[in-house]
């Protein structure tokens, strides 16, 4: 369904991605964990023209096309094929949830208003924010916004949604709300490439676990051979980090 090879990216001396691969199926989930700095988010953004890679090769179904260098019209294929979360939500500060969440069917795909209306009550409803459609994002929680974000990203019912480090932003008691509305898709088979640190949400939901550092994939696998018997020592080193500064909170 979707494949990324040999891409590489560097800003001005320093070089962010040095050669990153990656193959996602129908269905699949893939989690990419690693370290800060090791070029996760940029992939991921790369992946939807946010950034402009220096090399690498997309196939997203039909399309095939040089990430460096694809058209206008390309672009626009591919983001309206994708979705995409951010770390900051995104949103726009002057409009309703039910708004922000209309604005993308609207504006970029020319959806009728009444019809827009119509899609995105039903993804506010997906992530248990109906009630709120009438509210500002100053009037939300950072995992409500949060949640507007990912109804927007659904809302266009595309084949992969990116998720870039949902819950980074969050107060960790709104982790929770914001994890679960994604492992609800996950279940309802949604196609999603996450970069995220959640070890726990990994070994639970992911199909397939890529861990990155210094711009290359370390390893990939399924959540139980990366994260019980990695075979690389920086994998190791990285989890036996993440794991043992985790604090568990029992209730």
């Amino acid at each position: 369904m979707l494949k990324v090879t040999d891409v590489h990216k560097a800003f001005g001396k320093n070089e962010i991605l040095k050669g990153v691969d990656l193959t996602v199926n129908k269905g699949d989930v893939v989690v990419i964990l690693g370290p800060s700095g090791s070029g996760k988010t940029t992939f991921l953004r790369t992946l939807a023209f946010l950034e402009s890679a220096d090399k690498g090769e997309l196939e997203f179904d039909e399309i095939k096309t040089s990430l460096s260098h694809a058209s206008k019209k390309t672009i626009l294929d591919v983001r309206r094929k994708s979705g995409f979360v951010y770390q900051n939500y995104n949103l726009f500060n002057n409009k309703t949830a039910l708004e922000n969440v209309m604005e993308g069917l609207v504006v970029a795909r020319k959806v009728p208003k009444e019809e827009a209306k119509k899609i995105a009550e039903e993804a506010l409803a997906k992530v248990g924010l109906l009630d709120r459609k009438d509210f500002y994002p100053s009037q939300l929680s950072g995992g409500q916004q949060q949640r507007v974000g990912i109804a927007r990203a659904v809302a266009t019912k595309p084949d992969v949604v990116l998720f870039d480090e949902p819950t980074s932003a969050l107060d960790p008691e709104l982790v929770g709300e914001v994890l679960s509305v994604i492992k609800s898709l996950a279940k309802e088979g949604t196609t999603m490439i996450v970069v995220t640190h959640e070890i726990a949400f990994a070994e639970e939901v992911a199909t397939q676990v890529v861990f990155m550092d210094g711009g290359v994939v370390v390893e990939k696998g399924t959540p139980r051979e990366i994260l019980y018997t990695p075979k690389e020592a920086r994998t190791k080193e990285f989890l036996h980090r993440i794991l043992s500064t985790r604090v568990e909170y029992v209730i």
